[in-house]
């Protein structure tokens, strides 16, 4: 292991973000487990750890960071904060050519930063190392019952945003026992899915076969698992195959309609390709036979498999309702007979101490081993953006976003 000065930097965005990549025994892990490593944390009056349980574990904080040779962060970096010639690891939100973030990725090109995004870091297999989305199933899922229970006057969650941490807001789960004998559908099989089945579970909500869900009645709610071959099909009447899924998913149609009559809360957790059917159509909300009134699209993708998320919403404000009779957006709850929508797009920001001790457990031990490494290495390089102020070979498609002239699209993977 070589020789690095680390830094955690602080969190500039706003609003601001209580996340760190490391928390302060992570930190103590760190440079116990990686001999060479000097590790400093920058001064932070929001951070949900504060300055001195870093002090108090014996961990260097100071006012910048500016001497250290990679700095650690969790979102994008403001442009005015950006410091030249570093190494950064932050979730970029670059490689969908995103138009808000396409002047931070030219300072980045102009200020000769090394940018390597923790969305890219992936194994041999191409799947993603480190993550938030167990902590984004675990908040979606919650919001979900806690905007059902608004919406129908049942009980009171506090919200998560409110709660100390997991624990604090477990103790909320006892209230969902006034549900009645309702109906959950979870999409997805990832960790976003994993955290809201998880949710579900320790609720003590019954988890029931697809086809006991779609057929059966219970006097009890119940909740259950949808893979994409679940509500899906080939356009063709072939028999399903998940690869060709993911790799042509124009050739498929959706079959989700069979769950709309027998759905009263859909949590929706699985990726969507923007190429992939949508799960239901604004028309189809119109019909007798649609029974979902509240959906928590943890995903969160404006007009996306949801057709009824027409924008993102805020921690402190996460619901709206969407009216099928006019397609249009209004107070959540406010009428029966509209379907309520959660859309928080940072939810794991509501569990903030929880979700950065994930995810330091995660960048011990499935990065740092690859960053620090004396050699070059696969994993770090199929993550790195940019080096010597140039797009790497394998970001190259994002020239002429960088240039600002015609966007072309990402490639698929």
């Amino acid at each position: 292991m070589r020789n690095v000065s680390l830094g955690l930097i602080r969190e500039g965005k706003n609003p601001p973000d209580r996340r760190v990549a490391l928390t302060p025994k992570k930190c103590v892990e760190a440079l116990s487990s990686f001999p060479g490593l000097r590790l400093v944390v920058q001064e932070s009056a929001v951070r949900s750890y504060s300055d001195q349980e870093y002090r108090d574990l014996g961990i260097e904080v100071q006012a910048d960071v500016a001497d250290c040779d990679i700095l650690l962060g969790v979102k994008e970096v403001p442009v005015d904060q950006l410091i030249p010639n570093k190494t950064y690891l932050f979730f970029s939100h670059t490689v969908k050519k995103q138009p808000r973030n396409r002047e931070m990725l030219r300072q980045i090109l102009a200020k000769n930063i090394t940018l390597i995004d923790y969305e890219m870091l992936t194994n041999a297999r191409g799947e993603r190392i480190v993550a938030f989305g167990r902590y984004a199933g675990i908040v979606g899922a919650y919001n979900g019952l806690l905007i059902y229970g608004r919406k129908h006057n049942l009980y009171n969650l506090k919200p998560a945003y409110q709660c100390v941490d997991m624990d604090d807001m477990q103790e909320e789960f006892f209230k969902v026992k006034k549900l009645p004998p309702i109906k959950i559908a979870v999409t997805g099989s990832g960790r976003v899915a994993q955290g809201a089945l998880e949710v579900l579970t320790r609720m003590g909500i019954r988890r029931v076969s697809v086809y006991d869900y779609l057929y059966l009645a219970f006097n009890e709610p119940v909740y259950t698992q949808l893979c994409s071959s679940d509500y899906n099909a080939r356009r063709d009447g072939r028999v399903w195959d998940t690869p060709d899924f993911h790799r042509n998913p124009q050739e498929y149609k959706s079959t989700f309609d069979k769950f709309l009559p027998v759905t009263d809360l859909l949590i929706a957790c699985a990726y969507w390709d923007p190429a992939a059917p949508k799960l239901f159509t604004e028309a189809e909300t119109q019909q007798p036979s649609f029974h979902i009134n509240t959906i928590a699209d943890v995903t969160c993708d404006v007009d996306g498999s949801i057709p009824c998320t027409k924008r993102s919403t805020s921690i402190t404000a996460p619901a709206y309702d969407y009216n099928p009779a006019t397609g249009e957006l209004e107070p959540p709850c406010s009428r029966p007979e509209n379907i309520t929508i959660m859309a928080v797009d940072n939810l794991p920001c509501e569990l903030p101490r929880n979700a950065s001790r994930d995810f330091g457990r995660q960048l011990l031990d499935a990065v740092f081993p690859h960053l620090l490494s004396d050699t070059a290495d696969e994993i770090i390089e199929r993550a790195t953006i940019t080096r010597n102020s140039q797009l790497t070979a394998r970001y190259q498609y994002l020239q002429d976003y960088v240039a600002d002239t015609k966007i072309a699209s990402a490639p698929t993977t």
